[in-house]
Parts: C-alpha cells; sequence; structure tokens
C-alpha cells in the first residue's frame, strides 16, 4: 500500500506494531513472532488491512453518525483530530453512563457505530454500545480481549506516536472511501499533528520512569 505522505520506515517508527509481553488467544493471527525482549510484534500488514475495512464501515455508516471514544489522555488529540477531519463525533475523558442507554440523559447520542482507542480502559462505551446492539470497532493490542468487538485493527494502542500514525491512517481510508479524498492526495495534517504532546511535568516523570 502506497500511501502520500508516509514512507513505510516512517510508519514502524511509530511503533505501531509493537505490542506487549502478553498475547491473549484471539490476538495471537495479528502477530508475527516476539522480540528477545519478550514483546509481541504486531504484523503491521493486517493493521494496514483492518485499517482499511475500518475506514469503508465509516464511510458506509457516516462519519457524522460514528462516535470515536477515547478515556485517556494521549488518545484525545488523536480522536479529536480524526473527528475534525471526518465530521464523527469525538468523546473523550470518562463515559458518562446513559450515554447511549438513556434519551433522557442531556448528552445521549444515537450512535450507529462506535471506536474505542482501548478496550481495557474504554469498557464503559462497549457495554452500552452492545446493549443497544451497536457495532464496535477497537484498536487491540496484543493483550486485548476482544470478546465484544466485532472489528478488531490490531496496533499499538499504548503509544502516542501509534495511536497518532493509527487514527492519521482511519482519518484517511475515511475520507478516501468516501469520496472526500483521492489516494494520491495529502492530507491536511500529518501524524505528527495527530500526537498528543507532553507536557513538560509528563516529560520530567517519564524521564523519572
Amino acid at each position: 500500500m502506497v500511501i502520500p505522505q508516509l514512507s513505510e520506515k516512517a510508519l514502524l517508527a511509530t511503533g505501531i506494531r509493537i505490542g506487549t509481553q502478553v498475547r491473549t488467544k484471539t490476538m495471537d493471527q495479528f502477530t508475527t513472532r516476539p522480540r528477545p525482549d519478550g514483546l509481541h510484534i504486531i504484523d503491521y500488514s493486517k493493521t494496514l488491512q483492518r485499517i482499511d475495512i475500518a475506514g469503508k464501515f465509516i464511510a458506509f455508516a457516516g462519519a457524522p453518525n460514528t462516535v470515536v471514544y477515547a478515556s485517556k489522555d494521549y488518545g484525545r488529540v488523536p480522536v479529536e483530530k480524526f473527528c475534525e477531519l471526518t465530521g464523527a463525533i469525538a468523546v473523550t475523558g470518562r463515559f458518562m453512563p446513559g450515554t447511549f442507554t438513556n434519551p433522557l440523559y442531556p448528552g445521549h447520542i444515537d450512535a450507529e457505530l462506535v471506536v474505542v482507542a482501548d478496550p481495557a480502559s474504554d469498557t464503559q462505551a462497549i457495554i452500552e454500545a452492545g446493549k443497544m446492539g451497536i457495532p464496535v470497532i477497537a484498536v487491540c493490542d496484543t493483550d486485548n480481549v476482544t470478546d465484544d468487538i466485532d472489528l478488531v485493527i490490531p496496533g499499538n494502542n499504548r503509544g502516542r506516536k501509534a495511536m497518532a500514525a493509527i487514527f492519521w491512517l482511519l482519518a484517511r481510508a475515511v475520507l478516501t472511501h468516501g469520496g472526500g479524498l483521492t489516494t494520491d492526495q495529502q492530507m491536511k495534517y500529518t501524524i505528527d499533528d495527530f500526537e498528543t504532546k507532553l507536557l513538560e511535568s509528563d516529560m520530567v516523570e517519564e524521564e523519572e520512569e
């Protein structure tokens, strides 16, 4: 797959295929082999394939009918940029109970499709989507349980650069399948624009770790 603005080397440099030391049974099909340090490696060709399929689904359902959710801080910018480009509905931070299930809740959303950044931390959205029969697409790392996920996008959902790359690629797929972008046309934003930047306090914490 040839992607304008992005070489294979640049894509791999984001860490998109670096998994964890744990691999669940359902994620086994998406991995190649573990590294010497025990980290499982995701077959990123399958990541690209699933991103393309997800892009088709979102374009078909309609981005304005799609809720994209990330509870973790580093998922906020990728989700917001994705929704800015595609017209999908961004939900970040705490997922308020009743968002999908309670029509009387002021923040209620009638969604036709839900995308989550991490099934392990975005469980409330997945539970409510299941109750309402709303299909769920999820970015899944090697240690994720995927029982309640309708379409898995295998990828590193813990790295800031990896998450930026996944949602950048997904935005591109939605726009190309929806007719808003040609296959050889450049996107308005780069992967770097999709990345949640660390605050100085966060950088100090990372260095201490």
